[in-house]
Order: C-alpha cells, then sequence, then structure tokens
C-alpha cells in the first residue's frame, strides 16, 4: 500500500491556526485556499479538526465542509464538536468522506460502535491526544487538556475492537516542536493494530517523514505547519520518499 501524506488543518473561527505543544496559536490561512492548495499539490489526504468546537458552532463546519467539497476531489476528514450520529451524518452529507471523533469517544465508547453500525468502519477515525505523565503514555481530551487514565495503547487496541476504520495519533509531547515523530511509541503501537495508523506530532523536515515510514511502517503521516507555511512542499517531499525506496502515490 502506498503511504499518504496528509495536511492537518486545525480550524478556530473559520481560519487555520496553528500552535506549538497545542498552545501559542497563530493564523495560517483560509481553510478553503489551502485545501485547494493542497490538493494541487498532490496531497493524498486532508484533515480539518475544529479545535475549539460546541454544537453551537457546527453549522459553521458544515458550510466549510460545502465549501471545501466543492474545490477539491481528494478524500477528506473533519472532526471537532461530533457527539452524536445526527452530528456526523450532517457532515458526511455535506461532503466529508470520513469523520474523526476523540473526546467523545472516551467520554462514550460505545459511540465508536453506533457511528461504525451507521455509516461503516471506513468512515470512522478515532483521534488519540497522547502525552507522556510519570512515564505512562496517558490519553487526554479537549484539545489536550485534560488528562484520563486511559493508558493510550490499551484505548487504541478498544477503540479498534469497537469498529475504528483508522486511528490518527498525536504526541502532544512532539506537537508543533519540529523535532521528529514519537516513532518509538508509533512502532508498537502500528505493532499490535491492523487498521492504519495515522502518524502526527512532530514533522519539521523531510528526513523525519522518511523516518516515520522507515521505523514504523505506519500507514501515513501528517503534517500541519511545516505544509502552512512553506517549509516543506508535498511534491518534492514525495520525491524524496520515492528515492528512499518508499511507495507513495503521485
Amino acid at each position: 500500500m502506498a503511504k499518504r501524506i496528509i495536511p492537518c488543518l486545525d480550524v478556530k473561527d473559520g481560519r487555520t491556526v496553528k500552535g506549538v505543544n497545542f498552545v501559542d496559536l497563530r493564523d495560517a490561512g483560509d481553510p478553503v485556499e489551502l485545501a485547494w492548495q493542497y490538493s494541487q499539490q498532490g496531497a493524498d489526504e486532508l484533515v480539518f479538526l475544529d479545535i475549539t468546537a460546541t454544537h453551537e458552532r457546527r453549522k459553521t463546519m458544515v458550510e466549510l465542509v460545502k465549501a471545501v467539497a466543492r474545490q477539491i476531489n481528494i478524500p477528506f476528514t473533519i472532526g471537532g464538536g461530533i457527539n452524536e450520529i445526527s452530528d456526523a451524518d450532517i457532515l458526511l452529507n455535506a461532503g466529508a468522506d470520513k469523520i474523526s471523533i476523540n473526546s467523545a469517544a472516551v467520554r462514550n465508547p460505545d459511540f465508536i460502535d453506533e457511528l461504525a453500525a451507521a455509516f461503516g468502519k471506513q468512515f470512522v477515525v478515532v483521534a488519540v491526544d497522547t502525552k507522556l505523565v510519570e512515564g505512562t503514555n496517558l490519553v487526554h481530551l479537549n484539545g489536550g487538556r485534560i488528562a484520563t487514565e486511559f493508558e493510550t495503547e490499551k484505548w487504541i487496541k478498544e477503540a479498534e475492537e469497537r469498529g475504528a476504520g483508522e486511528i490518527l495519533l498525536t504526541s502532544m509531547d512532539h506537537d508543533g516542536t519540529k523535532a521528529g515523530f514519537d516513532n518509538s511509541l508509533l512502532k508498537k503501537i502500528n505493532d499490535t493494530i491492523s487498521i492504519p495508523l495515522i502518524a502526527s506530532g512532530g514533522a519539521g523536515n523531510v528526513q523525519h517523514f522518511i523516518d516515520v515510514f522507515e521505523k514504523t511502517n505506519v500507514d501515513a503521516a501528517l503534517a500541519a505547519s511545516v505544509f502552512h507555511y512553506g517549509e516543506i512542499l508535498i511534491p518534492s517531499l514525495k520525491e524524496e520518499l520515492r528515492k528512499h525506496n518508499i511507495e507513495v502515490r503521485l
């Protein structure tokens, strides 16, 4: 299977933002415009995360999904504030290809089963924000603000068993640092699950993408700021990956 390169657009108040370790957000541009640019550059998929989502703002995201669907022809995932089947239904009908759940899944694990039953596993991405706490990787909620007692590896295994079609794993310790992905954790988890794993958090240069694919064999690598600010261009990244015999889509 070809490895996927996925730009991630964190959306707040209709704008793309990016921070370091989930804080100190700065503007990164219009999400619809960025989506179009990435589709032209050769991105395999996109992920949009409404990082401060509430039910009151769901309408805003629906309009964003419709606008993005009109502009691009590559798959995209939408996440943030999805707490009920109806939330997912609205976003999928608006044009999203997959939906991503995070805090809602931890608070109500049965929600994963319900979504998989309603739409099929292939539509359900379970996003996991993890942080090392006293030697143990723990799941965090609400955009990384709240620590839980869920051990990351056990939670991901449960999510798979409940019907997750894909896992998006973000290392909060690495997020925005540009110091590289958390390859040891990613390999450990990828060796224990049979569904696709997306690596997130820490991409700073092309070598980091080469390393994460060679060392962990994850299915996809996701990044934000290095793409948003033009530090890495997707065509040149894919060219370098091919030079290292890592199969990617043209």
